[in-house]
């Protein structure tokens, strides 16, 4: 069997090494492509070595664009790619657009398409990721579903029942598979941290890097009652820069380059709280027991609310202050959900395994 993979973004790296290592074990012939959507050295090339991901067998270098442009590149590519190595599946991960990009163009091609993480949902079209994630899977033949909230969500799109499959989370299995390497992150030593007496802030969608919205967020952390310590993602630097927004960063507020997979989760697994807009740091955090304040009004990873490890506080100063309180505090609690496990990677392979793709893709819709 041909497994033909596509990443290009920061979060596509993590989950696909674990698949990867999998795929190796069982000897099946597996193509990684790499789209280029993500070429920055600290949300690329770091990952693929701190992950021990196999660099990949082709690089597209797409590189970045308004979504329609990029999307619109990736898919061109994509189909030279596909039509060259002639796989029995596409297997795409999450909801950037070089998922989607990889989806259409396969399935255009009559190559059955498997989606990780499937059925997260968030109900908010404003979300250019909730865009992907609903057409992903309406084109996809297998859904990997990474709870069970998004089961029903799929059941309730009207999918085939026999699609769904119901694996676990992906992300979590690379967190556990890695946390021991990250406990040897010099990060904090080099800042002068000290356990649990510092925050983390992530952000870096649009919305959230406009002006006002962006200054806000940075009135915010300023206010915090421990330090914070801020790896800016490339857009969130370049947007304070342009906006002029420097002066408004308190000096407790550390702003450094955006980490590689391990020295990210060496900090964030001793932080008192995290303060994201990121979809995956608010898994991270729960696993991690670290306290997470959402700066989004919705979230897809609705399991980490229930769960008492995350409080979605959009752009509300008083619940971000009555949260950071709660967090120094300890006022939370933290509940595993079901196959968050290091046996994810198993679970797929089998289903794989298991599947006759000789049906064609069309039929299968």
């Amino acid at each position: 069997m041909k497994i033909l993979s596509v990443v290009g973004a920061r979060p596509n790296f993590v989950k696909m090494a674990p698949l990867a290592q999998q795929f190796e074990k069982r000897g099946a012939t597996h193509v990684l492509v790499h789209t280029g959507q993500h070429y920055d050295y600290n949300m690329s090339s770091v990952f693929f070595k701190d992950l021990a991901l196999p660099s990949p067998d082709k690089h597209l270098g797409v590189g970045s664009g308004t979504h329609g442009v990029q999307t619109g590149r990736m898919m061109a590519e994509l189909e030279k790619e596909l039509l060259e190595e002639s796989p029995d599946l596409t297997l795409v991960v999450g909801d950037v657009n070089s998922t989607l990009a990889a989806a259409i163009a396969s399935v255009k091609l009559g190559i059955p398409v498997a989606h990780v993480e499937a059925g997260y949902r968030s109900f908010d079209m404003h979300m250019p990721e909730e865009i992907n994630r609903v057409l992903v899977d309406r084109i996809s033949q297998l859904l990997f579903a990474p709870t069970e909230n998004a089961v029903l969500n799929l059941m309730n799109e009207g999918m085939r029942r026999e699609s769904i499959h119901f694996v676990g989370n992906i992300m979590i299995e690379a967190l556990l598979g890695n946390i021991e390497q990250a406990k040897d992150s010099q990060v904090m030593g080099n800042l002068g941290l000290k356990k649990r007496e510092y925050f983390v802030a992530t952000i870096h969608r649009p919305h959230n890097v406009e002006r006002e919205n962006l200054k806000l967020i940075l009135e915010m952390l300023s206010e915090a009652p421990l330090p914070v310590v801020f790896p800016a993602h490339p857009r969130t630097r370049e947007a304070i820069t342009s906006c002029g927004l420097e002066d408004v960063i308190a000096e407790h507020v550390v702003m450094i380059k955006a980490l590689g997979y391990l020295d990210f989760i060496g900090l964030l697994s001793s932080a008192a709280g995290v303060l994201t807009d990121s979809g995956g740091v608010q898994e991270e955090a729960l696993v991690l027991k670290v306290p997470c304040l959402t700066l989004r009004e919705t979230t897809e990873r609705i399991e980490t609310v229930r769960a008492g490890a995350n409080r979605l506080c959009g752009l509300n100063r008083e619940k971000v202050r009555n949260g950071l309180r709660d967090a120094v505090e300890n006022q939370w609690r933290f509940e595993i959900p079901l196959f968050w496990d290091n046996h994810v990677s198993e679970r797929i392979a089998d289903i794989i395994e298991q599947e006759d793709f000789s049906i064609p893709a069309h039929s299968m819709l």
